[in-house]
C-alpha cells in the first residue's frame, strides 16, 4: 500500500515494521504479566485490551503528524492495553497494581479524570505510559524490550461506554456542535459521573455491612442481626444445627451428607416471619427436642445409614409448623417451598401427620 509520507515517515515506518517482532514481544509479556497480578490481587475487571497499532493506522498518524516524532522510541502508542473495572476505585487498585510492575514514564503520563472542567463532556481515562523493568525482562539480545514505551490506559466500564458514544456520534469531531446537544451532552456525562461514583460508594456500604454482620454474629450479638441473606449464610458459618444433626444421626450411626440449607431461608423470612437471628435461636431452642423425637420415629425402623444435612432444620421447620397450628396446609406450602411443586409433596404430607401424630406436641 502507498502512503503520502516524507522521507523522515518512511524511515519511522521502516523502523516499525523491522522492530513488530519487538513490539508483539512486549505485549505478550506485558499483558501476561498484568493478567498475573490481577489474578493474584482477586481484582476482577471486565475486561483487559491490547493491541499493536497495525502499519495502516500507525502510517495515518505519521501522515498527519510525523514530524512531531524524532524517533520510534518517542511514539507511545504503538502498543496499547486498556483494563476496563466495574469500579472507580478499582481503576486506583490497577493503577498501583501497574506501578508496582512497570516503569512509569511520569513526565508523559496524564490522570485525566483531573484535568476536567465544569464545561468538559464525557470521560477520561487514566493514561500511564510504561516501560517493561529489566526485572521482569531482561534480554541482552533484544535491550529494545526495556527501551520502548507502552500506553495503559484505565477506565471504569461506564467511562468507556461513554468515550465509544462520544466517538460514535462524532461528538469530538471537527463539526461545531450547536448548544442545544452540548447540553444535552453535559447533562448524559453528568449522569454518567454520577451513576459511577453511587456503584463505587454503594459497594463500599455493602462491604461495610458485610463485616458488621460478621462481627455480630461472631460475637452472638444475634437480636442486632437482621435476617437476610448475607446474615444468614454467615450464621450457618456457625453450623447452628450440627449438633441437632449429630444427635439425629447417632440414632443409626448414619453419616451425614451435607447439602445447602440456603431454601429454607425462605421458609423462615417469609412463612414463619423470622426478622432478626435471635428469632433463629429461639426457633432451635424451643423445637430441638421435638425435632429429634419426629426424626426418631423417622429412623427407628430403619438400616438409613446416611442422612442429608437439613434433616435437622427440616424437622425443626415441620414441628413449628405443626405446633402453630399449620397442620396440612402449612406443610405443605413448606414443601412446595423447598421441592417446588412436585407431586411428591402430598405423599410427604400424609407422611409427616402421620410420623407426629403419636409426639407430645400434637
Amino acid at each position: 500500500m502507498q502512503y503520502h509520507l516524507d522521507a523522515h515517515g518512511e524511515e519511522l515506518l521502516q523502523q516499525y515494521r523491522e522492530r513488530l517482532p519487538i513490539f508483539r514481544r512486549i505485549e505478550k509479556l506485558a499483558f501476561e504479566r498484568m493478567q498475573q497480578a490481577l489474578q493474584q490481587q482477586g481484582l476482577y475487571v471486565t475486561s483487559m485490551e491490547h493491541r499493536v497499532k497495525e502499519e495502516q493506522s500507525l502510517a495515518g498518524k505519521l501522515e498527519l503528524k510525523g514530524a512531531k516524532y524524532q524517533s520510534l522510541e518517542d511514539i507511545t502508542d504503538i502498543l496499547g492495553m486498556r483494563i476496563i473495572t466495574f469500579y472507580t476505585d478499582d481503576v486506583d487498585k490497577v493503577a498501583a497494581i501497574a506501578k508496582a510492575i512497570f516503569d512509569i514514564d511520569w513526565k508523559e503520563s496524564v490522570d485525566k479524570r483531573k484535568l476536567h472542567q465544569l464545561n468538559s463532556f464525557g470521560y477520561n481515562s487514566l493514561h500511564y505510559i510504561c516501560r517493561l523493568p529489566k526485572s521482569l525482562v531482561d534480554d541482552p539480545d533484544m535491550p529494545e524490550l526495556n527501551e520502548f514505551r507502552f500506553e495503559l490506559q484505565m477506565r471504569t466500564a461506564l467511562q468507556h461506554v461513554w468515550s465509544t458514544i462520544e466517538h460514535d456520534t462524532g461528538y469530538k469531531g471537527d463539526v461545531k456542535i450547536p448548544n442545544e446537544y452540548r447540553r444535552q451532552f453535559s447533562r448524559l456525562a453528568g449522569m454518567l459521573e454520577l451513576v459511577d461514583d453511587e456503584f463505587s460508594r454503594l459497594r463500599n456500604e455493602l462491604t461495610e455491612y458485610r463485616r458488621q454482620v460478621q462481627s455480630l454474629v461472631a460475637s452472638g450479638q444475634l437480636a442486632e442481626v437482621p435476617l437476610d441473606a448475607e446474615s444468614y449464610r454467615n450464621y450457618l458459618n456457625m453450623h447452628p444445627f450440627d449438633r441437632l444433626n449429630q444427635r439425629i444421626a447417632a440414632t443409626n450411626q448414619a453419616e451425614i451428607v451435607p447439602t445447602s440449607l440456603l431454601p429454607y431461608l425462605k421458609v423462615l423470612q417469609q412463612e414463619f416471619h423470622f426478622n432478626t437471628l435471635a428469632d433463629v435461636e429461639r426457633f432451635i431452642a424451643e423445637n430441638s427436642e421435638d425435632a429429634y423425637q419426629l426424626a426418631i420415629s423417622q429412623l427407628a425402623l430403619t438400616d438409613l445409614d446416611i442422612i442429608s444435612a437439613n434433616v435437622g432444620l427440616q424437622n425443626l421447620c415441620i414441628v413449628h409448623i405443626l405446633k402453630n397450628g399449620g397442620g396440612r396446609p402449612g406443610l405443605r406450602r413448606f414443601f412446595s417451598i423447598i421441592n417446588g411443586q412436585h407431586h411428591d409433596n402430598e405423599p410427604l404430607v400424609e407422611m409427616m401427620m402421620q410420623q407426629a401424630a403419636t409426639l407430645p406436641f400434637m
